[in-house]
């Protein structure tokens, strides 16, 4: 089956709703861990399970080139493969791509890059990007896009709008597996008219959800929260609206604010493995001297599995010590804190009540209660 979104409830322009996939119904907004070759780094899925996780992510570029989609397929598409018994969302490889290749390399057909793996000459179009992903055999599939740099000029990105509209075309063109919801991705930079532009031609093919690209690439967080509200406030009520590559605690709060339904990140793991962890007064380093003797848990209001059990004395130790459970308790950690921050933001939606929530989370995190 296609996903379907229900919205149920919003607070300004924040939305409360759900996600009803073949696995079950998934509340929103929600936080989705990413799984790059199939698996969340230092994670199993019990683990993903027991700190809350619905969607999780997998890379299309990534698994194209290793174990490739056709032993994918073999075992029954991702599903099969990892046994995760939820939700996956694949990305369409775009991102790796155009970080991997040059200006000059991006054609009409599609783009031109070198294999990171062995430097072997590749080529990736929407229509291969789609069939990928059809064989990976997630419920939900991206279109292939450009990714311009950031900043980019006006008549670039003009350009790699009106390209990456027709890519969209193309990709939905050949996308022949009725059970995968396909998004298209609004694009458009730091121009309102852009992304204007790029989110009503969207909607006007009707996929089946939509993705908002070209953000956290550098940009400051004022311009990053403008492409957010500039692509949103285009896109209709009754889809998905998933900012993608976004996972700061308070990017997701002003994320929802302006209408964003899931995120995805994958700062949670990548921060664990040097030692950091998400705390309610701010992030944290357990590297620091501080915490040598410090016993106590990494956020006296988290239920997961590393605050129930360990402390930052230990956790310190293990970094230091570069054992590897170190990584996975952060990990743990730092995952199920993104979730439970999804989770109250729902509640808060519910009651009408996001804002206070947002700004005493806010000021808490940053330093300032």
């Amino acid at each position: 089956m296609k996903i379907k979104y229900n919205l149920l409830n919003k607070d300004n322009e924040a939305r409360y709703g759900n996600i009803e996939t073949k696995y079950g119904v998934y509340e929103t907004p929600m936080f989705m861990p990413v799984g790059t070759n199939g698996a969340v780094k230092m994670l199993s899925k019990e683990e993903l399970k027991d700190v809350g996780s619905g969607i999780i992510l997998a890379n299309t570029y990534h698994l194209w080139l290793r174990p490739g989609e056709d032993v994918i397929e073999n075992a029954g598409g991702l599903h099969g493969f990892t046994k995760y018994g939820g939700p996956m969302l694949t990305d369409s490889g775009g991102f790796q791509v155009f970080s991997l290749a040059k200006k000059e390399d991006i054609f009409e057909e599609g783009v031109k890059f070198k294999n990171h793996l062995d430097g072997s000459d590749l080529f990736l179009t929407p229509e291969k990007s789609i069939e990928i992903q059809n064989k990976l055999g997630a419920d939900i599939i991206m279109s292939f896009d450009e990714c311009p740099e950031y900043p980019s000029t006006y008549e670039y990105m003009k350009d790699s709008v009106e390209r990456t509209l027709r890519w969209a075309q193309r990709g939905k063109n050949v996308h022949n597996n009725d059970s995968q919801s396909l998004f298209g991705i609004v694009q458009g930079g730091e121009y309102e008219d852009l992304r204007e532009h790029s989110a009503k031609e969207l909607v006007k093919m009707n996929f089946d959800g939509y993705s908002i690209g070209g953000t956290s690439v550098g940009e400051g967080k004022d311009t990053m929260y403008k492409m957010i509200e500039y692509s949103t406030k285009n896109l209709p009520i009754d889809k998905v609206r998933y900012l993608m590559g976004v996972g700061d605690p308070i990017d997701i709060l002003e994320g929802v604010s302006r209408g964003v339904d899931i995120f995805d990140c994958v700062l949670p793991t990548r921060i664990a493995r040097h030692g950091n962890a998400f705390t309610k007064y701010g992030k944290i380093n357990l590297k620091n001297l501080k915490y040598k003797y410090d016993l106590s848990t990494l956020d006296d209001t988290c239920d997961c599995y590393t605050c129930k059990n360990y402390s930052k004395s230990y956790i310190r130790h293990l970094i230091i010590s570069k054992e590897t459970l170190g990584g996975r308790l952060l990990s743990i950690h730092n995952i199920r804190f993104l979730i439970k921050l999804t989770e109250d933001i729902r509640l808060n939606i519910k009651n009408n009540t996001f804002e206070d929530f947002k700004n005493n989370f806010i000021n808490k995190y940053e330093g300032k209660d």
